[in-house]
Parts: structure tokens; sequence; C-alpha cells
């Protein structure tokens, strides 16, 4: 799925060749908001907000989500999309942005709706701070996940308590904390937590290949994410996996070095 880095660059692709223009070519292929047209309206702006893009078109926000294998592309009017049309699931074209007309097709979206702007926080406000927003609140988004009871790992994928983070972003945060995935969120340094996260996911935010190593080679780019059966980096030993979730149908794959990120109810060896 993506994380809150890629969803922050894709909607900044779609500002950048939709916003000021007007729409001559609206389309949703869903049922539930096929008929709406929003043609002769000006795009506003394109943003996200966590793993969540809005598009702001006069007065109305379009929502959607990239769940596991959406996509948002772009193309000059009359250019060949690189996906089979029969998966688009929103197309938007608009004039009058530059001498080029722009289209931005959507993808295998899971996840379409289109609200009044006014009620766009329907849709978003249960989301926690986003450390790639302009409203980003690390004391807030801190409280969230020390007042959570389960594993750090589950609290900190939650993005009702941090919108953003995804499996791959927890696993290197935790490994480089030295914090065990399954030691409950309210005995971590939370604090500490959200503020390395925070500063991982905007190191990454413009980066087309995303490093939490520095290392952007194929194959250095994570500590321990998808590297079970390896050597650590830092101190050799084996890297684990498991699987934990808030539920059985929600589990996600977690990697751990054990000598850097012991077992511990104390939380008494987190850096």
């Amino acid at each position: 799925m993506p994380e809150g880095d890629t969803v922050f660059r894709a909607a900044r692709r779609l500002h950048n060749a939709l916003a000021g223009g007007t729409v001559n070519r609206f389309e949703l292929r869903v049922p539930q908001v096929a008929t709406a047209d929003l043609r002769g309206e000006t795009v506003h702006e394109v943003t996200s907000r966590g793993k969540h893009i809005l598009h702001r078109i006069g007065a109305f926000t379009l929502h959607s989500h990239l769940k596991m294998e959406g996509q948002w592309h772009v193309y000059r009017r009359g250019e060949r999309w690189r996906k089979p049309g029969y998966t688009a699931r929103a197309v938007i074209g608009v004039t009058g942005r530059d001498e080029a007309d722009w289209e931005s097709v959507g993808f295998d979206l899971a996840d379409i709706s289109l609200v009044p702007t006014r009620d766009e926080h329907t849709l978003v406000d249960y989301l926690g701070p986003d450390p790639l927003g302009a409203d980003w609140n690390p004391a807030e988004a801190a409280t969230r996940l020390s007042a959570d009871t389960r594993s750090i790992h589950v609290a900190l994928q939650d993005q009702r308590n941090i919108a953003g983070f995804g499996n791959e972003y927890v696993n290197e945060i935790l490994f480089v904390r030295g914090v065990h995935p399954e030691t409950p969120a309210t005995v971590t340094d939370v604090t500490a937590i959200v503020d390395l996260g925070a500063r991982m996911i905007r190191a990454n935010r413009d980066r087309r290949d995303r490093t939490f190593t520095g290392d952007s080679r194929p194959g250095h780019t994570t500590w321990v994410y998808r590297r079970e059966g390896t050597p650590c980096r830092r101190c050799g030993q084996t890297v684990q996996r498991g699987a934990l979730g808030a539920a059985a149908t929600s589990e996600r794959l977690v990697f751990w070095c054990p000598r850097c990120q012991p077992q511990s109810q104390s939380g008494a060896r987190e850096r």
C-alpha cells in the first residue's frame, strides 16, 4: 500500500498539472457518483492528507484513496495511457492551465467520493496529524499514540493516531529506535518515535526512491523491512519476521532484529 510520502508526491504532481485549469472532462466511473459533472469548474488545488488525495474543484471535493493498487497518472491531452482504460475509475481533464491541456487518470482506485467542500471534514477529520501537512502537530500525535494500549507496531499504523505511516515506515522506525514491535505503545518513548518518524518521512518526501539507511542502491535501502533471514546491518544477528495486526484480517508483516530490538515489557532498552 502506498505510504504518505508516495501519496504526497502524487498529489503534488496532480496539483502542478491541474490547479488553475478549467475542467473540460470529468468522468467518475463508479456507480455512486457516475452522474456527477464538474465541467466548467476551476480546479483550486489538489492536496493530500495522510494516504488520502483531495481534488478541490469548484465547490466540491473529490476524495480518493489508493489502497493497495491505486495510481493517479498525469498525461498531456491525447497522450496514450500507460494502463488499460478499463481500470480507469476517474478522468479529469483541464484547459487553460498552460499552453497544453492536461488530463489526470485514476486507475484501480478503491475508494472514491464526491462531497461539497464544506463537508470534506466528514471524510478526513478522523485522521491523526499528518507529518507532511502544513498543520503537523507532533504533540497531538504523541498524545494519541501514548493513549493506545495496543502494540506499538499496530498503534503506529493506525491512521487515527498519525496519518501517513504504513508498514514499511513502522518497521524501520521501530528498528532505528530499538523498540520491539510487540512492546505496548504506552511504555515507549512516543515523543521520540513521533519525532523520528516525521524526520524519516520528510527526508523521503522528495525522493523518487525511498531510503531509510541513506543508501539508495537497490537492496540497501532498508534496515529490516523484508530482510528476514539476512544479517542485521548493525549487529549481524539474523533479522526475524512475524505478523501483527488489530485483527486477524488486518495483520501486517513485522520485521525486527532480536538483538537491536530486544523484547521488553518495560521499554527500558529503547534508544
